[in-house]
């Protein structure tokens, strides 16, 4: 895990992180990976919600709780933010 992860919890909508470690054991490790969520994706989060946030990779949208994206380690995106919403990947 590097020094500039953070829980995915604290990522301010509109910006683009990298999963970097998951931290919740197998069962945490196991519903990410089906749901395309793993070590490496790049997730864009949309909106914070409630006591939880939306997230996308890609053209999916996730609604995570609170609990679940406070297990997830993330890092900033290499590629910026702006570049994603040159690409359209922002809405």
């Amino acid at each position: 895990m590097s020094p500039a992860s953070f829980p995915l919890m604290m990522a301010d909508a509109g910006t683009c992180v990298t999963v970097v470690a998951l931290l919740g054991g197998a069962g945490l490790d196991r519903r990410m990976t089906e749901m395309g969520l793993n070590i490496g994706a790049e997730l864009v989060v949309l909106q914070r919600q409630g006591g939880g946030l939306v997230v996308m990779r890609g053209a999916t949208r996730y609604a995570l709780g609170g609990g679940m994206a406070h297990k997830v380690m993330v890092a900033p995106c290499r590629t910026p933010t702006a570049d994603l919403a040159e690409a359209g990947t922002l809405p």
